[in-house]
């Protein structure tokens, strides 16, 4: 049976966000972690946000991008549980407000589509490049509708207010390591520092679905 699993990526596979963890490798935390500090304070907006912390990385190949991936704090297991959904013949997806060319290095470890904001050092960021909220939705129930699954037969896995949208439309859904606003919202709670602990709630609920399903 196919299913559809959809994670956020900065605080859910990522233990920190792409945008810091990209200037710690290329030298420039300080001002980034500022930035980020900022903007989680509500004190500049998202074009604000990209307007300052694009320059940071500038200059940076895509080589140094590789290795700055490579070198990223992930939470433990996402590559075995990436394939386990795949050897069950499932679909993943990454949908994530970070740069898309940060986000879709996650095709190499087994997601089947990865989307992000398409934002690029050194040209101008426009509201229109950036994924907001709503868009992952979109982007979710078009992918169902595309695969020909019911939102039952999806689960998405998500950390903070970003996800709220999301978790308020799936009956399927896991707050991972989550602030408030979002374990209000999600139907199962994991905190700690193992994916695969997290996948395994995540695979109660699907299944119980299947067997509720299956019973009526």
């Amino acid at each position: 049976m196919t299913r559809l699993h959809v994670f956020d990526m900065d605080g859910t596979l990522l233990r920190g966000a792409a945008s810091v963890e990209l200037a710690r490798h290329l030298g420039t935390f300080e001002p980034a972690d500022r930035i980020e500090r900022a903007w989680l304070r509500g004190e500049i907006s998202d074009i604000g946000f990209w307007e300052a912390m694009l320059p940071l990385w500038a200059d940076a190949s895509e080589a140094e991008i590789d290795d700055a991936f490579a070198a990223a704090a992930w939470i433990g297991g996402v590559r075995e549980v990436f394939d386990d959904i795949t050897a069950r013949g499932e679909y993943i997806a990454v949908i994530s407000q970070s740069p898309h060319f940060f986000v879709r290095r996650l095709e190499a470890w087994g997601a089947h589509r990865t989307f992000g904001s398409r934002v690029v050092p050194g040209e101008p960021t426009t509201q229109d490049l950036l994924l907001t909220l709503q868009h992952k939705v979109d982007i979710t129930l078009g992918l169902l509708d595309e695969l020909g699954l019911r939102e039952e037969e999806c689960i998405a896995y998500g950390d903070s207010t970003s996800d709220t949208l999301l978790f308020d439309r799936l009956p399927h859904t896991v707050g991972i390591n989550c602030n408030e606003v979002l374990r209000e919202r999600a139907s199962v709670c994991f905190d700690g520092d193992d994916l695969r602990e997290a996948y395994s709630l995540g695979r109660s609920l699907l299944d119980g679905a299947t067997t509720s399903t299956e019973r009526i």
